[in-house]
């Protein structure tokens, strides 16, 4: 006997359907639709990410395949090849990033989480990856004279290390110049590579009092302003308060900001940190910028086990669809690993997600014992039959 869905059914209530209705209408999604609705694109795209199709053949097999079990998803059929490209290529999709916050905030809800460190501060790192795109499939994302690319831009939050922000761009312009986007509440701590290292921005965020950790460019022309005692045993080998000399480093940023400066025994260099928050100690400052490290790791993440670097369409339009429904399929499997309590690693999560995708068996339970839960069958076990053997 069936009492449960499938596990993609039960990945899809997450979403209310109601809010998902109200998106369509504010965006006018369905505005010239002839039949195939926002939701049953919205499903296909999912299911590309989670069950990783590499193609628009995939998506529509893959789910015309399992026929019996779509009314669960709220779609009657399978569509088309050339409906879901057709979707792909007009529906605006601006409605999937309204619906990548909408799962965010019900993630959050769900479950809160809380980053390893005894500040009260809101940690958060700042990045961005680049994607690279065949120029003659993509004309319209040409980034450099024989290449294509796009870039995202990501904002990690370190309470659960989910994606609290994205935008995506050309790729052409520097990454500081995006900076300003990021929507950062005053007393939150950003940390980010060199890749963001700009004075006027540095200068706007401790105006804001908004604090970051990021590492100081090498050819940085600087006075030592005042030193301070660093512990005698660990890797903290400078603690000073410093201020930029060139004319146009004080014009941009005249605040005096902190320099310090970690030993790396493992790589035999030093790293040179520079933050504005005066406060926290040697440890914590090195610590935090350690901690930058899991944005690295979430887009490698995303990049291994989502369709994030190969489409189903070449259109901008459907590009952004694909990369945004990729980082909603990551919420749910961030929400999904923080739920659960099997110790799952996430590329182990999503293989066996891919694995089970359209098996009947209760979620939760699966998700914390899932070599104990066996699938229920929708079907009566054939009946056995008596065997007479060959006549002589």
């Amino acid at each position: 006997m069936v009492r449960h869905a499938s596990l993609f059914s039960q990945l899809i209530a997450f979403f209310d359907r109601n809010k998902f209705k109200k998106l369509v209408m504010k965006h006018q999604a369905e505005r010239y639709s002839k039949g195939f609705q926002s939701w049953g694109q919205f499903v296909s795209m999912l299911f590309c990410q989670v069950a990783q199709a590499k193609s628009l053949r995939e998506i529509s097999g893959g789910l015309a395949c399992c026929m019996g079990k779509l009314r669960h998803l709220g779609i009657s059929e399978a569509p088309s090849k050339s409906t879901l490209s057709y979707a792909n290529k007009k529906r605006p999709w601006q409605m999937f990033q309204d619906l990548f916050y909408e799962t965010l905030d019900f993630c959050r809800k769900a479950s809160p989480g809380r980053h390893k460190f005894r500040f009260k501060n809101k940690l958060l790192s700042l990045d961005s990856t680049t994607i690279s795109l065949c120029l003659s499939l993509f004309p319209w994302a040409e980034f450099r004279r024989t290449k294509g690319a796009v870039k995202l831009h990501l904002l990690l939050d370190h309470d659960g290390y989910l994606p609290s922000y994205a935008y995506i761009s050309n790729g052409r312009k520097h990454d500081a110049t995006y900076a300003k986007r990021f929507p950062l509440a005053p007393g939150s701590i950003v940390t980010m590579d060199r890749g963001y290292n700009d004075y006027k921005l540095f200068a706007y965020w401790t105006a804001q009092k908004i604090f970051f950790v990021t590492r100081l460019k090498e050819n940085a022309d600087y006075d030592v302003v005042s030193k301070r005692p660093v512990p005698q045993k660990g890797n903290i080998t400078t603690d000073e308060t410093i201020r930029f000399k060139g004319h146009y480093a004080q014009k941009n940023c005249s605040h005096h900001l902190r320099r310090v400066a970690v030993w790396d025994s493992e790589n035999q260099r030093e790293i040179v940190l520079l933050t504005n928050h005066h406060g926290f100690g040697t440890t914590t400052i090195s610590a935090i910028y350690k901690d930058r490290w899991q944005i690295e790791l979430f887009f490698k993440a995303i990049k291994q086990n989502l369709r994030i670097k190969t489409f189903v369409g070449t259109s901008e339009n459907a590009l952004y669809i694909q990369i945004w429904t990729a980082l909603i399929a990551m919420l749910l499997i961030k929400f999904l690993q923080l739920k659960s309590t099997f110790s799952w690693s996430l590329s182990n999560l999503v293989a066996f997600l891919r694995w089970n995708l359209f098996s009947y068996k209760d979620l939760w339970e699966w998700i914390n014992k899932p070599f104990e839960v066996l699938p229920e069958t929708p079907l009566p076990l054939q009946m056995e039959l008596p065997f007479k053997g060959f006549s002589k």
